[in-house]
């Protein structure tokens, strides 16, 4: 007896296949959450959840002001090793697939135990608990975007501000397909992945070689890491809430006219209200250009106090 193919990997082979045989080219827009919820007659959650496969597989991407469009270089599906991955390696896998399509709240142990065939126990000889599994992943999503080391590419080469948002755009990138990533990091209590601190090595490294003091350096790399992640906590938030509610942010704005306008009666907001009159596309809330505005800033920040030495 066959099992039935869930109805979100229907969808994926289906736009997968229209891509690799050119009838989506690179920058096509492809069907958003609500066109797929019509076209195939599915939720909202399903019609989410392919496109998040989609983009995970690095064949779609986001372009603000546009939707999902095919990406430019679409990545090569990896190949499985001889003999198939190792145990550990095919949890962490299984475990990250998991927390991309339902989110971190939806990984547990026992579930992930499931989605592999095993009992929950076998889970145990390869990771002590849940914490390292999420330490696992954290270090095998980071591991997706190395930074590069050819010549001039590296710390030594090329800089300070290029090397630096070098850095924020693949912690980005990393948040984008992965967003529950953003809510495992903690600048308390980082945790202690290889392939995450290689971004702290690298900015200290661009920082102290522009001139500026190794622990000023690190309040400027954790600044910085600190607003990618500050903008990415939203991708998950965002993605749930639309689940929820069926309304993505402009839906969601326009039934919240009444409350505003009963709030903004009072007159105590004359800034808000000008700023309304305006029409609804006079600032660009996507979280890409948030995220682009606020690295900006920063990095002319920190090109004021190398200028001072500071």
């Amino acid at each position: 007896m066959h099992a039935i193919e869930p109805p979100y990997l229907r969808i994926v082979a289906r736009i997968r296949a229209g891509i690799a045989a050119g009838e989506l080219r690179p920058g096509d827009r492809v069907p958003s959450t609500r066109e797929l919820m019509r076209s195939y007659g599915v939720a909202m959650a399903t019609a989410t959840k392919a496109l998040t496969a989609l983009r995970r597989e690095g064949l779609v991407e986001p372009r603000p002001g546009v939707g999902t469009v095919v990406a430019r270089r679409p990545r090569a599906r990896p190949a499985a090793a001889p003999g198939g991955p190792a145990p550990l390696d095919r949890i962490v896998a299984a475990a990250i697939r998991m927390a991309d399509a339902d989110g971190l709240a939806a990984l547990s142990m026992r579930r992930l135990a499931a989605a592999l065939g095993l009992p929950t126990m076998t889970l145990y000889r390869h990771v002590t608990n849940k914490e390292e599994l999420l330490l696992l992943m954290t270090d095998a999503a980071f591991g997706e975007a190395p930074l590069p080391h050819r010549d001039g590419d590296g710390p030594a080469g090329g800089d300070w501000r290029a090397r630096l948002e070098t850095t924020a755009r693949l912690q980005w990138g990393v948040y984008r397909r992965h967003p529950w990533a953003a809510e495992v990091m903690s600048f308390t209590r980082p945790p202690l992945a290889a392939n995450a601190m290689a971004h702290t090595e690298w900015c200290l490294t661009a920082l102290e070689a522009a001139g500026m003091p190794l622990p000023r350096a690190m309040h400027a790399a954790m600044m910085l890491a600190n607003h990618v992640r500050g903008c990415a906590v939203n991708l998950e938030w965002e993605a749930n809430a639309e689940q929820d509610t069926g309304l993505d942010n402009v839906q969601w704005f326009t039934e919240q006219e009444a409350r505003f306008a009963r709030i903004t009666s009072s007159g105590r907001f004359p800034a808000v209200m000008r700023l309304a009159a305006l029409g609804p596309d006079a600032v660009d809330y996507e979280l890409d250009t948030l995220f682009e505005f606020g690295l900006a800033r920063l990095l002319d920040g920190l090109a004021a106090l190398l200028r001072v030495g500071a």
